[in-house]
């Protein structure tokens, strides 16, 4: 589970990893069993964020994989509360390991991006609990697909599509995962 501001891109990128075999556009990070729709989520009181699902065969691409595509092309880790143009706790980046495996593996990664000294700003990512996942409506699946020409997706997605084919060539695959 990765949330990294608006799921359309999110979920663009991760389409075309190699070894990715499905990928959905979601909620996540707020109170379990609360049921949420894109319009509460959308209003900044509800605990959840925008995020993917990613389902993907750790024989093909690792987890630590994943975390670096996320981190390379997809969110800036220092930007609190915020990707992009979208403002508000349901557009924080934030990683939700689905075990202890993947949550060490998550831990480990923030730190060693803390330590790297890539950014000005100091990474503010977190690593927050699973409490479960509920898929956004139909129209917000495969979003940057059904609508490369939207004006968002031109600003925003396409560029951290671009941005992954050409930093990881061996990952990238041309027909997104369903």
């Amino acid at each position: 589970m990765f949330a990294g501001g608006c799921y359309w891109g999110v979920e663009g990128v991760f389409s075309h990893v190699k070894g990715v075999q499905l990928v959905k556009s979601g909620f996540t990070g707020g109170p379990k069993n609360r049921r949420v729709d894109y319009d509460m989520v959308s209003g900044g009181n509800t605990g959840f964020a925008e995020a993917v699902r990613v389902t993907y065969d750790p024989k093909q691409v690792s987890y630590g994989t994943l975390l670096r595509v996320f981190f390379s092309v997809v969110a800036d880790p220092t930007t609190l509360n915020q990707q992009g143009p979208d403002r508000g706790t349901q557009y924080r980046s934030a990683l939700y390991p689905l075990n202890a495996e993947q949550g060490k593996a998550a831990e480990a990664y923030l730190a060693q991006l803390g330590k790297a000294g890539l950014w000005r700003d100091p990474i503010v990512t977190k690593v927050e609990r699973f409490t479960g996942f509920q898929d956004a409506d139909a129209y917000h699946q495969d979003f940057m697909r059904k609508n490369p020409r939207h004006p968002y997706i031109q600003r925003w997605d396409a560029p951290k599509l671009a941005a992954f084919k050409t930093m990881f060539p061996t990952l990238y695959r041309d027909k997104p995962s369903a």
